[in-house]
């Protein structure tokens, strides 16, 4: 199964702060603030949803192809992709901007200054996604997740058009969008993914009842974090996944976006979407188990033990095919 991940691609630049801000502000002096802070540790991570969902992608062995606008920074990120698995031939090079960033400083209490830059990011509407596919000799499906809000138009609109089978992730975006933009973004995915606050803030944005979002869409993934994971499709009964038990959460930054990347490797191996949701689970708690979305490597067998555990003989089964273990 040949899958193209659009979305945003990030680098996230993470500061600790070894004090707290707000003993370093002098109330009456507000109208005129210059505050430099030094500190103790610097992290770069790797991010972006579309950037995470490939690299989990490739390491269950889907060269998926990632699809989105960087900057001339991108040298070693697109080589630790390319090592991953994932095809970056479709990734826009802007000549002026940087790749998109994040940068937080967060002091002893748990307080946060921070900054999004967007860089090449907003050249993402420039990419043709009906280009893309014919460059990669077609695509099966196209994720369509968070990037610049022009862009996730245009990709919706020039994949329904072309006849090219879409999944629609608005995620982060959902706050942005106005509601006849989510609808447009929804009507005619094959999937959509959102989790618990999203479904319910796309109901409120849209005036939609949950009967109307999936009379435009052919199934609903909504993540439920500790819970699992409701699945609902167009006459049929709702499906519930539990998650698996991760004794050790780290960080759940990307736990979101391993999800993803477990439902479709399954969906691409042909397996239905509750053995799908069933990997999603499983790529989840691994990726909540390391520090970073993009700092966990998967060991295929193990992983399939996992699933086997928590799933039962059966799931092992149906995705040894999908991990190359033995059933």
């Amino acid at each position: 199964m040949r899958i193209a991940v659009t979305g945003s691609i990030a680098t996230d630049h993470l500061t600790q702060f070894p004090g707290r801000f707000t003993d370093q502000i002098v109330p009456d002096r507000l109208d005129h603030v210059s505050l430099s802070f030094l500190v103790d540790e610097l992290h770069i991570r790797r991010g972006g949803v579309a950037a995470n969902i490939a690299f989990g992608l490739g390491q269950l062995g889907l060269r998926p192809l990632l699809v989105g606008a960087v900057g001339q920074d991108f040298d070693a990120y697109d080589a630790l992709l390319t090592r991953h698995g994932v095809d970056t031939g479709a990734v826009h090079r802007s000549r002026t901007r940087h790749t998109a960033r994040f940068q937080c400083i967060t002091d002893d209490a748990g307080n946060q200054i921070a900054s999004f830059y967007a860089g090449a990011m907003c050249e993402a509407v420039t990419i043709d996604i009906a280009d893309v596919a014919r460059r990669a000799g077609g695509l099966d499906l196209v994720l369509i997740g968070a990037d610049d809000p022009d862009a996730m138009l245009r990709h919706t609109e020039v994949s329904r058009r072309g006849g090219l089978a879409f999944a629609a992730d608005p995620s982060q975006q959902l706050a942005r969008l106005t509601g006849d933009a989510i609808r447009t973004l929804v009507a005619g995915a094959s999937y959509l993914f959102t989790n618990a606050y999203e479904s319910g803030l796309l109901l409120h944005k849209t005036g939609w009842s949950p009967a109307d979002v999936l009379a435009r869409s052919g199934t609903w993934i909504t993540t439920l974090g500790e819970k699992g994971v409701l699945i609902r499709r167009r006459g049929e009964p709702d499906t519930e996944i539990s998650a698996l038990t991760v004794t050790d959460p780290r960080d759940p930054t990307g736990v979101g976006d391993g999800f993803r990347a477990g439902f479709l490797a399954a969906l691409g191996h042909g397996m239905p979407p509750a053995r799908a949701a069933q990997l999603g689970c499983a790529v989840a708690a691994h990726v909540l188990e390391a520090v970073g979305a993009q700092e966990y490597l998967l060991d295929l067998p193990a992983l399939l033990d996992r699933c086997t555990a928590a799933y039962g003989p059966e799931a092992r089964a149906d995705l040894a095919g999908c991990l190359g273990g033995t059933p």
